[in-house]
């Protein structure tokens, strides 16, 4: 089983969430899991990766189709209250980018 998303030939869009949670949990984990089961049923999800240290310093990547999934992703209901808790209980500091991707290569043997 691989940790890497499942990704199709270039051109589509990633979407790098970076985040340092706050101490204790809050009702995160479980809302993590949903909001990540629910963004790749989201129509234009092609897949995520993500990485948490013991430090609490995280990256998540979904990459998507389009913006337009990626906006409609960011103003689904449910998604919105976990953005909410996640400014006010959840994160000290966040970072959100969106990129479109022209080219990636697979290794160990490059491009």
């Amino acid at each position: 089983m691989t940790r890497f998303a499942p990704l199709p030939d270039p051109p589509y869009y990633a979407v790098i969430f970076s985040s340092q949670r706050a101490d204790g949990d809050s009702g995160y984990a479980a809302m993590a899991e949903k909001m990540a089961r629910m963004a790749a049923a989201a129509p234009g999800c092609i897949g995520m990766e993500s990485a948490r240290d013991e430090d609490g310093f995280g990256i998540t990547v979904s990459y998507w189709t389009d913006e337009a999934a990626i906006r409609a992703w960011k103003a689904d209901a449910s998604h919105l209250t976990a953005q909410h808790l996640g400014k006010t209980r959840w994160y000290e500091q966040y970072r959100l980018r969106v990129a479109r991707i022209e080219r990636h290569y697979d290794g160990p043997d490059g491009r």
